[in-house]
Parts: C-alpha cells; structure tokens; sequence
C-alpha cells in the first residue's frame, strides 16, 4: 500500500508539474486545449475546471492514505470535504459545459461527458454515505471517485499507447491523432473503474484499511 500511495504522489505531481503551468498565465493562447473560438464560454469553464481538478487531484490521495485516516481523521474529513466542494462537485459540474463540446471529436465528447456524470456520481454517493456514517459504503464510493480522478493522469499514457499502435495502420495526420484521443479518454476511466473494483472485491470495502 505504501508503495501504491508513493506512485500515486509522485505521478500526480508530475502531471501537474507539466500540465499545469500554461493555464496560470490565464492566456487562451497557452491552452493545451485548443479553445472554441465559436464558444465564448469554453476556455474559461476550461480553465475553471483544470483549477478545480488540481484541487481534486492534490487532496485524493489524501482521502485513500490509510494512515492518514487512523491516526488524523479530523485532518481526512478536513481534506475530504475540500476534495468534494473545492474540488469534484465545481469541476464536474462545469466540465458539463466543456465535454460535450469537445475539440477531439464526438467520441472523446461521448466519453468525457460520461466521465463527468459518474465523477460527480460517485462522489455524491460517497458524501451522501459518509453522512449517513455508513463508512465501509463511503471508503467504497471514495474510491471509485478518486479512480475517476485520476484517469486524467493516465490518459496521457494511453494517448502515447494508442498513438504508437494506429500509426501502424497508416501516417500519423489529425484524424488519427482524433482516433487516439477518442480510445484514450474511454480507456482510461474504464480501466481505472475496474481497477478499483477489482481492488475492493479482493480487499472487502469494509476492510480498506
């Protein structure tokens, strides 16, 4: 488990480190994202949300660290609630104006959407479990939504994976760049929700610890 939480700080931090730093400028031109010029509101519900994704990205590891919940659990509830009202409930709700318009195309707009309803999905789940102090239901739903989370840091290695295997087919040009960005986006929350079922049905919910 240590090891897992070691990688799990170490990849979020090297995204951010990388994907963070054009958007501080606030400057549309940085944006790794191209914005809509046809859509006014895009870069700044853009911009919006990789803030308040940061946020949910620097606390989730906060809320699955075992130790942290034992022995500083006002520090875990503390965290949770900026994780959920900082982070994932302002993001996911305003990434709904960004997904379905997505620059990639029509599959990654698909996907993204998706990924924004379950994140919020979950975490409201995990919230309405936590109030209602079923805490093995609440750990459960908390990590299906920090595995939502962090499908964003591997999406970029899934973009590189399906990048090198389409290239096999023909010439990398935009349309298959669009392909591998589609397959990326639904990959990476997919595999990540199996993961964190697998997780809890090997470990028990009530017995993440």
């Amino acid at each position: 488990m240590r090891a897992g939480m070691i990688a799990f700080a170490v990849l979020t931090v090297a995204f951010l480190v990388v994907s963070l730093p054009p958007y501080l400028s606030l400057d549309p031109a940085q944006s790794r994202v191209a914005p809509r010029a046809d859509y006014p509101l895009h870069y700044p519900l853009l911009w919006a949300h990789i803030m308040f994704g940061s946020v949910a990205l620097v606390t989730a590891g906060l809320q699955i660290w075992p130790w942290l919940r034992r022995r500083y659990p006002a520090v875990h509830r503390w965290s949770g609630r900026l994780y959920l009202f900082g982070g994932v409930f302002p993001g996911g709700i305003v990434v709904l104006g960004v997904a379905p318009v997505s620059t990639t195309g029509p599959i990654s707009a698909v996907g993204n959407t998706m990924l924004a309803v379950l994140w919020l999905g979950t975490a409201v789940a995990g919230y309405r479990a936590a109030r209602a102090r079923r805490f093995a239901d609440h750990r459960a739903w908390m990590i299906r939504s920090v595995a939502l989370t962090f499908s964003i840091v591997v999406n970029r290695a899934w973009i590189l994976v399906y990048l090198g295997i389409f290239s096999l087919f023909g010439p990398v040009d935009d349309a298959l760049i669009t392909a591998a960005a589609g397959a990326s986006v639904w990959t990476s929350w997919i595999v990540n929700l199996l993961v964190a079922e697998w997780w809890l049905l090997r470990r028990g919910a009530g017995r993440f610890s």
